[in-house]
């Protein structure tokens, strides 16, 4: 029996959309965030430069360039990293900038500008996490205990790898994190359909605290690298990428529905929204997306009519207000329209996208109903939604626990209408006490 002393008891907290290990490394790398130029960012590289052994790699992550007036250069970072081995990541982990020798070193071949998109981009994002390997255990350790501090009994990982031993044996330890839903790409369908993996699926030995995610597939890129597929042209006149043909998302999702694995299309841009909600239209199966950040009119009432989930970040739009004003002028209205999602209907999960936010569900409920930072005008605040919609959106739809229910809990110090990280007295993950600050 464990006494509450009068504090609230919720069910506790889900994050939907993390990277977990690429999260955890960024503790361990050089932050980026906030750099207002090209120039800026390389002197922000210069300390670990000049502590790190010659062959490491020295990666910063979280640099936005959509609002620099400098931007990166192939010679600018060479200038820096001469002959040594130099990354720096986006804030939204589908760019890297390399110096020469990193591309040599990871085999990629940059564009004039030293950069690298999308898929060259992720596989220099799994390159340097592979070399970081000795640093992941402890950051991983790190983070999930941050984060059910936090109240976090759940996270869904989308790590670009398979994980689900990597997984297994954190929790053949002493485990105290939460539960995890490890995703699956296509690279490995082959692979979870030899094991018969379905979504929900339990692994063995994990006490139960490890199942299989979704099926996650990518079909294009991001607001801050310009290559989220959009109707409408980016001021420089592209439209984005969309990186998989209708036929080869319509098979997927064929697969998808046979395997038992829910489909997740990651779809930011309009364009490619409406291209995902047709292949899911024309397959006849549900799933989700996730990001949905900026959606046409006639594609909000389509979620809840196909049984697509919109699998958001709020957190985001507090980074991206500047960037989206300056890259999709005049469509700022539809982006992030939460609001607009729920009238018509459909059903919210909340994430963070760690490392691009922090792993705080508390932050990402705070963006949903504020729509600003403390201090700053709310942006398009008709798109806010009330405090108990973005709750059901962390807490798998539902914040009031009932008979029955597992025991997935937290209790809070304060009222929940702070939404105050600091307020969680006791996680419960499966019954066990994981954080306990009464």
């Amino acid at each position: 029996m464990l006494d509450l002393d009068g504090r609230a008891l919720l069910r506790g907290l889900w994050d939907e959309h993390v990277h977990v290990v690429q999260a955890a490394l960024a503790s361990v790398w050089t932050p980026l965030g906030g750099a207002g130029s090209a120039a800026e960012a390389l002197r922000r590289m210069e300390p670990a430069l000049a502590a790190a052994h010659p062959d490491d790699a020295v990666v910063g992550i979280g640099f936005q360039d959509g609002l620099w007036n400098d931007g990166p250069t192939l010679q600018a970072i060479d200038a820096l990293a001469g002959e040594r081995t130099v990354v720096l990541i986006s804030h939204d982990v589908h760019a890297a900038w390399l110096s020469s020798a990193a591309a040599r070193r990871f085999g990629v071949s940059p564009a004039e500008d030293g950069r690298v998109r999308e898929e060259p981009a992720f596989a220099v994002g799994r390159a340097v996490n592979a070399l970081a390997r000795a640093k992941t255990e402890a950051a991983v350790a790190a983070l999930l205990t941050r984060s059910v501090a936090r109240g976090v009994v759940g996270v869904v990982d989308f790590e670009m790898a398979w994980s689900r031993e990597a997984w297994a044996e954190r929790m053949a330890g002493e485990w105290t994190g939460p539960r995890i839903e490890a995703a699956v790409y296509p690279a490995s369908l082959d692979r979870a359909e030899a094991a018969g993996l379905g979504t929900g699926d339990v692994v063995e030995g994990t006490g139960g605290l490890l199942a299989v995610g979704p099926l996650k597939t990518l079909i294009d890129g991001a607001l801050n690298t310009r290559t989220a597929f959009c109707a409408d042209p980016y001021p420089d006149g592209t439209h984005g990428l969309l990186t998989v043909p209708q036929d080869e998302l319509r098979a997927l999702l064929a697969r998808a529905r046979a395997l038992r694995l829910t489909p997740a299309v990651h779809a930011i841009g309009d364009a490619a929204i409406t291209a995902a909600l047709d292949a899911f239209a024309a397959e006849g199966v549900g799933g989700r997306i996730e990001h949905a950040q900026l959606v046409a009119d006639p594609d909000l009432a389509r979620f809840a009519r196909l049984g697509v989930t919109a699998s958001v970040q709020p957190a985001h739009l507090l980074d991206d207000r500047r960037v989206a004003a300056e890259h999709w002028p005049g469509r700022t209205g539809r982006a992030y329209p939460l609001r607009a999602l729920l009238e018509h209907g459909a059903t919210l999960a909340f994430g963070s996208d760690a490392p691009v936010a922090p792993l705080d569900p508390w932050r990402a409920m705070r963006a949903a109903v504020d729509r600003a930072l403390p201090g700053e005008q709310p942006w398009h605040p008709e798109q806010r939604i009330p405090l108990d919609a973005a709750l059901a959106a962390s807490t798998r739809g539902r914040a009031t626990p009932r008979v029955g229910d597992p025991a997935d809990l937290i209790a809070l110090d304060r009222p929940v209408e702070a939404l105050d990280e600091g307020a969680v007295a006791l996680t419960l993950v499966a019954g066990a006490v994981r954080h306990d600050a009464r």
